[in-house]
């Protein structure tokens, strides 16, 4: 009879042990245990390779959700994924901003397609979550239009074209509601027609490995959790392969790698609508801040400013028009803000002359193509700066202008650069400590709880503690619980 109920247990279980073993962790410097599961009906991009989960579990502060992390896993699998569990056994080392090496050693791992055992895992859609976090992927946020980059062409010529996606990495029955890190993705969706059809070919590629977060090292979005924040990545506004797009009555490529308002100001503020309605049913509060590198910065800088701006409003494909499409809160690299910046020799300066006519004779349109053109005064959502000397130099125009127009609407800002070498993201942990205390200051992040395994009155020389009568005088953002000294970030 025994043997019996095991049989029936293994035949209705839609999980699978794939294997057990140990990970080197960059960030404790030592290895630690990873379990491996996979599911029954296991989901697959579509180049076939399997969509995967990393889950960081048991980390150096308190979760803000009321789910076990076995449920969430065994969701997780249920859905399709296959799932890493890594488990920090509760380190003092595993969190912000410390973690974020291993986020950028597990994203390496995962664009080579293979960890802990598993292989073929893809590229394009596998993701690091942290303990108490699911995901929400292919949230719909705008139907594109097909005669603004007028590519690939036929039968890419409905009149309601793709849509565009975004995916959302969402508390699971948070104690507190969380704010969310929404970036525009530096790699590209578009649509593709092969042999007279549309296919899926380049769709959802916004978190493509190859091209953003292993390419770059970025760890700032999947590390957000550590810091109370969600997070969520949709894809880029220009929905159109990078170096194509012909604008009515010119020729093929003449758009080159630039985009074009008012098409992406309208997806761009679509995104934040979509995310904010439906972020109202998955734990999120209603702020939402914006993280843009490169092409997703210029981007992202669409959605910081306070102008309403009516032909930057679609209805028809946009969603929930009704909806509040204002940030608290922006970082922005290296971007292009206001096109009437560029540098007459650059290709970027060319294609706009072909798209926009010339600039002495076209300066609001022009104008009307940046970030730049909506910031108008101090209502203008706070923004944090980076990028490096040695990247173009027309980078740091754009950066310094922006900067200095919102110094001067009394917007609060900052700056800091040289971090690393060319067109990088913050990597060290000094650079991303900035970025998530910047984003901690301006927004309503939950208070993360981590646990102080050392002396604290040698980190703290002002407080001192007694734990067996569970007291502490002259230290604020400390607690004592059941003999633990409890730092509240």
């Amino acid at each position: 009879m025994k043997h019996y109920f095991l049989l029936l247990f293994l035949t209705i279980s839609p999980v699978l042990i794939a294997g057990t073993g140990q990970w080197n962790s960059t960030t404790l410097s030592s290895k630690i245990n990873y379990t491996t599961l996979s599911p029954a009906n296991a989901l697959k991009d579509q180049n076939g390779k399997y969509m995967t989960i990393v889950y960081l579990e048991n980390l150096g502060f308190q979760k803000n959700s009321q789910h076990s992390n076995d449920e969430d896993v065994e969701a997780m699998v249920d859905e399709g994924y296959r799932v890493i569990r890594l488990d920090y056994q509760g380190d003092a080392n595993a969190v912000s901003p410390g973690i974020n090496q291993d986020i950028i050693s597990i994203n390496d791992q995962l664009n080579k397609g293979s960890m802990c055992g598993f292989s073929s895992i893809s590229p394009i859609r596998s993701y690091i979550l942290m303990e108490g976090y699911r995901i929400r992927r292919d949230v719909s946020y705008y139907l594109d239009d097909p005669t603004v980059y007028n590519w690939p062409g036929s039968p890419y010529t409905e009149s309601q074209g793709d849509s565009l996606y975004m995916d959302i990495v969402y508390p699971t029955d948070p104690s507190t509601p969380v704010p969310v890190l929404l970036s525009f993705s530096y790699s590209n969706s578009y649509a593709t027609v092969e042999s007279g059809k549309i296919t899926d070919a380049h769709q959802h590629q916004r978190l493509y490995l190859g091209y953003t977060l292993s390419m770059f090292d970025d760890s700032i979005l999947e590390g957000a959790p550590a810091c109370g924040i969600a997070w969520a990545i949709a894809d880029h506004p220009k929905y159109c392969d990078w170096g194509q797009g012909k604008p009515i009555g010119g020729n093929n490529k003449d758009y080159g790698s630039i985009e074009t308002n008012p098409d992406a100001a309208r997806k761009v503020k679509s995104a934040v609508r979509t995310l904010r309605t439906v972020g109202e049913s998955l734990g999120l509060n209603g702020e939402v801040a914006i993280y843009g590198f490169s092409r997703g910065s210029t981007a992202g800088s669409l959605a910081i400013g306070d102008l309403d701006v009516p032909e930057f409003q679609d209805a028809t494909r946009g969603l929930y028009p009704d909806a509040n499409e204002h940030v608290q809160a922006a970082i922005l690299g290296p971007g292009v803000f206001d096109y009437t910046l560029l540098p007459p020799g650059r290709n970027e300066y060319k294609h706009a002359t072909a798209v926009w006519g010339d600039l002495s004779s076209h300066r609001e349109e022009w104008e009307k193509q940046g970030g730049s053109y909506s910031c108008t005064s101090s209502a203008t959502a706070p923004t944090l700066f980076f990028f490096n000397s040695t990247d173009d130099s027309y980078y740091a125009t754009q950066v310094n202008n922006l900067k200095d127009k919102l110094d001067q609407l009394n917007v609060d800002t900052e700056l800091f650069k040289d971090f690393a070498n060319g067109h990088a993201v913050p990597t060290d942990a000094v650079s991303l400590q900035k970025i998530y205390d910047f984003l901690t200051t301006h927004l309503s992040a939950p208070e993360t709880l981590e646990t102080i395994e050392s002396n604290p009155s040698t980190q703290h020389p002002h407080c001192s503690f007694d734990i067996q009568g569970c007291k502490s005088s002259s230290c604020k953002g400390f607690k004592i619980s059941d003999g633990q000294v409890i730092f509240i970030k």
